[in-house]
């Protein structure tokens, strides 16, 4: 591969710096707005300004990952159409390079994007997804303890093929569950029970500390039972089995995503079609960059009557267009049925069906 001339490495850099100047751009605008909507509930719960700056830290990382491909699009749609109303691409092409050839520096721009976001989506948008949901269900919304949990009462699950533990409810502040029991069973027959009054999790030392700790082993001569006012264990399950958090799926890192929605299978989860959704856009999300890329250079690279507001107002529709689409089918995928891994992809196949379109009849 012949080494990037001064147009390509001209074009590059526009690419990558319009790109970074309308995330600066429009990110503030979204915090301008976010606390216009929020100060009042802000007040109200008299929230510590260090979490109200670490909540925007987060809201940043957040949003500018959700909605990068409709920056990413007017970016383009925009410095392309700079070049298209100078003459410059008129002037490339006319001195013998390809369409195919101009594209080269958008898409090495498009790979430089496709492999931060991915990377981002990979390990920092799920610390920044957890800091986000975890403001707003804490200070924002009324009852959002209780909605963050789900039904965080009663909660029975299946941990493995032989132990089923049940808490009466679950604190997320003290990391405590009460009315907990453990049964474990050997051919659908009871081998042992544990039960506690509570359960609390202790981080550093990385156990449970049992209260009103009962252990009934079931004999075939007599039951052993065994008890203690406090006891430390360690468990199998995780803390969010004792009450699994709505948006658990977005905060994990990609490998621990991807052990999470394989134990969950075997659990029988009704809401694994909610983490396959979340696991396949890591994937297909930056690929969108590349699909984005060529449908905004062959529409905006010709000059056209209406100059620049023509061709943003195509991009516009296109973007959002995309960003409802990848939206329908996602939420689609995880209220029915619908197969995750089409949902997720769909919208960059139509989407490339429509690049290939456009590429083609841009080079004609």
């Amino acid at each position: 591969m012949s080494k990037l001339t001064i147009i390509d490495k001209y074009i590059l850099k526009r690419y990558l710096a319009t790109f970074s100047v309308m995330l600066l751009l429009f990110v503030p605008i979204g915090i301008v707005v976010d606390v216009s909507e929020k100060v009042n509930m802000m007040i109200k719960n008299q929230v510590p300004f260090d979490k109200i700056a670490l909540y925007y830290l987060h809201f940043t990382i957040y949003w500018a990952n959700m909605l990068f491909p409709i920056f990413l699009f007017l970016s383009v749609i925009w410095f392309t159409s700079k070049l298209a109303n100078n003459t410059e691409i008129i002037a490339i092409l006319s001195s013998g390079i390809s369409f195919t050839r101009f594209m080269r520096p958008y898409l090495i721009g498009a790979s430089i994007i496709s492999f931060v976001v991915l990377l981002m989506g990979f390990y920092i948008v799920p610390v920044a997804s957890e800091g986000f949901n975890s403001f707003r269900y804490t200070y924002l919304r009324n009852g959002g303890q209780q909605l963050m949990q789900g039904d965080n009462t009663d909660v029975y699950r299946q941990i493995s093929d032989t132990e089923f533990i049940y808490v009466n409810s679950f604190n997320t502040d003290t990391k405590t569950a009460y009315n907990f029991s453990l049964e474990n069973c050997d051919k659908e027959k009871l081998t042992y029970k544990i039960t506690a009054s509570r359960i609390q999790w202790n981080p550093k030392e990385k156990n449970y500390t049992l209260f009103d700790y009962t252990k009934r082993t079931v004999g075939t001569l007599g039951d052993k039972i065994e008890k203690a006012p406090e006891k430390k264990m360690k468990f199998k399950f995780d803390l969010e089995d004792l009450a699994p958090v709505v948006y658990i799926a977005e905060t994990l890192s990609v490998g621990k995503l991807n052990a999470f929605i394989n134990k969950e299978k075997k659990r029988g989860s009704s809401n694994i079609n909610v983490y396959l959704v979340v696991f396949y856009k890591k994937f297909s999300i930056p690929i969108s960059a590349f699909i984005l890329t060529i449908i905004a250079v062959s529409v905006s690279a010709m000059k056209r009557r209406g100059g620049m507001g023509m061709n943003l107002a195509i991009g516009i529709a296109v973007a959002f267009s995309f960003v409802f689409i990848d939206k329908i089918f996602g939420v689609f995928a995880e209220k029915t049925s619908f197969s995750p891994l089409i949902a997720v992809w769909t919208p960059n196949f139509l989407f490339g069906i429509l690049a290939f379109y456009l590429l083609r009849n841009a080079k004609q």
